[in-house]
């Protein structure tokens, strides 16, 4: 060998493929829970990224254990199963996260079932847009015909965007979500204890917002939600905007304007609610919902709790 010759080049390493880690947090929702992991079994990968499925089970008894063991024998995606006992939604998160081995985290609730194609768009329309993260729609599945008010008003209906907008953290949900494990670098709690009944996510992002990280929007990276029979009663949703209302005061931005607001709102409402009854439930309905929702922030100020926990 001649000494003087250029030493040949050597060969690229291939590149790691990006692991996902598909988080679920579930509680006594079986039936649901194993329709989810078919659907993620499903993925369509092309073999551009890995998978594996966390499920935290938030009851004490570890009622999913033998389900999701189960099917973990048999799945081509590694599943791990963990518990949290204490009945928290910010600390189950915690622990799917805790638990989760991955360059992404993907939550999807326990309720839902994604198209084949749900983790491969978030995926690439995350790299598309160089964001830190991206959420998808969340459409209601119905078992069975619901009632007629309920679709004419839209109540299980979520807004949705065009692929690529910029979402601004209060209308960002972790129902259908993918982001980069990394921004979560440095956080002592990923999802907050406090906010243990509710508002955990908006939370999240709203943190996530402020240290620069961008979230977008991909609208073919669909889930359905099932929606069944007990959430189609007026006590359900009543009991939602209460709560909802409870909750929205423990961000600490922007406190005294929504304060400010449901002192306008709430009387507001209140003498159009006649009026609402005559044109139809749907909007009668609809005017009560955003009458709680204020009226819960009220309540949360005279130190009142009309509902405790949030209703599955």
């Amino acid at each position: 060998m001649n000494p003087s010759a250029p030493t040949p080049p050597s060969p690229a390493t291939p590149a790691a493929k990006p692991h996902i880690a598909v988080c679920v947090c579930t509680y006594q929702r079986p039936v649901m829970l194993q329709r989810l992991l078919e659907a993620v079994e499903q993925q369509v990968t092309n073999d551009a990224f890995s998978i594996s499925v966390v499920v935290a089970d938030n009851d004490a008894a570890r009622s999913a254990e033998g389900l999701v063991k189960a099917w973990g024998a048999r799945s081509r995606y590694k599943i791990i199963y963990c518990s949290e006992p204490t009945k928290n939604i910010a600390l189950v998160r915690n622990k799917a996260v805790e638990t989760a081995d991955g360059d992404y985290i993907a939550f999807i609730d326990d309720d839902e079932f994604p198209v084949a194609n749900w983790l491969a768009d978030l995926l690439k329309t995350c790299d598309h847009y160089s964001a830190a993260g991206v959420l998808g729609p969340v459409r209601p599945h119905f078992e069975t015909p619901p009632p007629a008010w309920l679709i004419k008003g839209r109540f299980c209906e979520r807004p949705e965007q065009p692929t690529g907008t910029v979402m601004e953290w209060a209308k960002c949900r972790t129902g259908n979500v993918l982001f980069k494990r990394s921004i979560t670098a440095g956080e002592t709690e990923v999802f907050r204890r406090e906010f243990g009944t509710g508002g955990e996510d908006q939370d999240f992002f709203r943190r996530m917002s402020e240290k620069g990280c961008v979230f977008v929007w991909c609208n073919e990276a669909i889930a359905y939600e099932t929606v069944p029979p007990n959430r189609w009663t007026r006590s359900f949703m009543f009991n939602r905007a209460l709560l909802r209302g409870r909750n929205s005061l423990r961000h600490p931005k922007g406190r005294v304007r929504l304060i400010a607001q449901s002192f306008i709102a709430v009387p507001l409402y209140a003498l159009f609610m006649p009026v609402a009854l005559i044109i139809g439930q749907h909007v009668f309905v609809k005017i009560c919902v955003k009458f709680l929702d204020h009226f819960g922030r009220l309540l949360t100020l005279a130190r009142l709790n009309p509902v405790e926990e949030r209703q599955m």
